[in-house]
């Protein structure tokens, strides 16, 4: 089947979400709201489907979160242009190879502006060397057809590489052009116009703030990267492997000289700068060569946890990123003794949905 959108109500469904909002943090002083609409269609970067085998038939299926019932997906416009080509062009060539189609369960896309995509293939039983000949046909097959393509293919303790397992965006951004890696199986902002839109917010809403910036959970370096220009330097956390290797080379590519990432949580960052713990991967950095100012937090759905909260209340300007506003709303009720909020943003990340990404620019109180 193919997936329809009820594009004529997504203003007033973004509505309904913006009352929601406001009924949720009435109990703050409030500034005035920004708020940042999504594309009505296409604008999902990445999309994950299981893989349904029926006698000769093969296609991508999505499970109800109401039902749990299994949902053919022949097209799927929640998700970029890209995507559903790929989609529509690899089934009937998964279908002509029985090597390729036996016990493939899952198929992963991740797309970007830039028009490149990474596809990961992943399986129920080991990957051989006749898998790697035939998937090497499919993707001249993907490319012959215009498509910029890269292929993973995983099974268990297993993963294959035709030749690279990342792929580079590149964001237009108040008319510079960044450059950010991302890496198959790492997180990567859902949403990349909305993911402009809050780049924007946060290179205006820190401009003019002296000294230097931390940020937690850095990911890719997507923000430290793009606000490193506010800032005399940046230093970001982050737990991942790939991610602060991509964060590394993003350092790198986009020619950023006052930027280091370290991997640590934040909880153990937290320690370091409480001087609970030492760590070695901070010998090369001394944090009393920094005067930070500002702190930049991307939480979990989970928040921040007590002593976090403790330690980012000591900071004149905090910046809260939030996935979830039940628990930014928990975190404010202690940010808030210190902190007054002085910009409110929101962005609709993930349209149709419930959901919504918050982002506070808060000061601390004379």
């Amino acid at each position: 089947m193919t997936t329809s959108l009820p594009e004529n109500e997504y203003q007033y469904l973004l509505d309904k979400k913006v009352e929601k909002i406001k009924a949720q943090f009435d109990e703050f002083e409030l500034p005035s709201l920004s708020i940042y609409s999504s594309p009505s269609r296409h604008y999902r970067m990445r999309a994950e489907f299981r893989i349904w085998h029926n006698k000769e038939e093969l296609y991508h299926v999505m499970y109800d979160p109401n039902t749990q019932k299994r949902v053919r997906i022949d097209s799927f416009p929640v998700a970029s242009e890209l995507i559903n080509q790929a989609m529509d062009a690899i089934v009937p060539l998964l279908k002509s190879s029985n090597i390729l189609r036996d016990k493939l369960f899952q198929i992963d896309y991740l797309s970007t502006l830039s028009n490149q995509l990474l596809i990961t293939l992943i399986y129920h039983c080991k990957l051989g060397e006749e898998w790697i000949k035939e998937i090497t046909t499919l993707k001249q097959a993907l490319i012959n057809q215009g498509m910029n393509v890269h292929i993973v293919g995983r099974a268990s303790n297993q993963k294959i590489c035709l030749d690279q397992d990342y792929i580079d965006e590149k964001l237009n951004i108040l008319n510079h052009v960044y450059t950010y890696r991302q890496v198959e199986n790492s997180f990567t902002q859902p949403n990349a116009v909305i993911n402009i839109d809050m780049l924007t917010w946060a290179i205006k809403a820190t401009k003019g703030i002296s000294g230097d910036l931390l940020e937690l959970y850095c990911g890719n370096g997507n923000f430290s990267i793009a606000l490193a220009q506010n800032f005399n330097q940046v230093l970001a956390t982050e737990v991942a492997k790939a991610s602060v290797k991509a964060a590394q080379y993003n350092i790198e590519v986009n020619k950023l000289s006052n930027v280091n990432i370290i991997r640590l949580s934040a909880e153990e960052f937290t320690d370091a700068m409480n001087g609970v713990r030492t760590f070695k991967r901070l010998k090369d950095i001394c944090l009393t060569d920094y005067q930070f100012n500002t702190i930049l937090v991307d939480p979990p759905r989970s928040g921040l946890d007590e002593n976090t909260l403790d330690m980012i209340v000591k900071y004149q300007t905090i910046i809260y990123i939030s996935c979830n506003p039940l628990t930014l709303k928990d975190n404010l009720s202690f940010v808030c003794k210190t902190h007054k909020i002085s910009q409110f943003a929101i962005f609709d990340q993930f349209p149709y949905t419930s959901h919504l990404e918050v982002g506070m620019v808060l000061h601390k109180k004379d």
